[in-house]
C-alpha cells in the first residue's frame, strides 16, 4: 500500500518533469523548428485543434518555416493563430503558404522569452506541489482507514516530501540550462 503510493507518486513526478521539457523544447534559442508551432491552437470550426491537424509545417531554410494549411478556408484561421500565439511570430500569407521568419532574438526578445520559460518552470513546479498533495491526501485516507500506522504516514510523508524537493530542484537546473542557452548569442 505505501510502497504503491511512493511509487505512483515517483512516476507522476517524472512524467510532470518530462512534460516541462517537451514545453521548454519548443522555446525557441535561434533556429527555425517545426516543433516550435506545435503548441499553437487554431480555431476550426468552432473547436480548438493543433495546428499540426489542420496544416503541414515545415523548414524552408534555417530561418524560416513554412505552414501550408490543408484547406483553402482555413489560411486566415491558422494566420491568425500564429499571430496570437506567445511566440512573438509575424507570418507572412502568400496565396496558399504562410511563411514564419523567425525574427533574430534580440536583448528584449531573449527576455521575454526567459519570462515564459520561468512561467512554464513554475507550471512545473505547481504540478509537482499538486502531486505532493494528492499523495498526502492518500495517505492520510490510508490512516483513516487503519490501513497503514501513523509511524508508517510519517515515513512516506518524509519520502514524498524528499522527492518533491528532489523534483523542484530537476526543475530548477532545467530551467537555469535554458535561461543560459537562451542568453547565449
Amino acid at each position: 500500500m505505501v510502497e504503491d503510493i511512493a511509487k505512483r507518486t515517483r512516476e507522476r513526478m517524472q512524467k510532470s518533469i518530462e512534460s516541462l521539457k517537451h514545453e521548454l523544447a519548443k522555446i525557441r534559442t535561434g533556429r527555425a523548428h517545426p516543433s516550435l508551432l506545435e503548441h499553437v491552437k487554431v480555431d476550426y470550426y468552432g473547436s480548438e485543434v493543433p495546428i499540426s491537424q489542420v496544416a503541414n509545417v515545415a523548414i524552408e531554410d534555417s530561418r524560416t518555416l513554412t505552414v501550408t494549411p490543408w484547406e483553402k478556408t482555413m489560411v486566415q484561421a491558422v494566420d491568425k493563430a500564429i499571430r496570437a500565439s506567445d511566440l512573438g511570430l509575424n507570418p507572412a500569407t502568400t496565396g496558399l503558404v504562410i511563411r514564419v521568419p523567425m525574427p533574430p532574438l534580440t536583448e528584449q526578445r531573449r527576455k521575454e522569452l526567459i519570462k515564459v520559460v520561468r512561467h512554464e518552470g513554475e507550471g512545473g513546479k505547481v504540478a509537482i506541489r499538486n502531486i505532493r498533495r494528492d499523495a498526502n491526501a492518500e495517505i492520510k485516507a490510508a490512516l483513516k482507514e487503519k490501513q497503514i500506522s501513523e509511524d508508517q504516514e510519517r515515513r512516506v510523508e518524509e519520502q514524498i516530501q524528499k522527492l518533491t524537493d528532489q523534483s523542484i530542484k530537476e526543475i530548477d537546473v532545467l530551467l537555469d540550462e535554458k535561461e543560459a542557452d537562451l542568453m547565449a548569442i
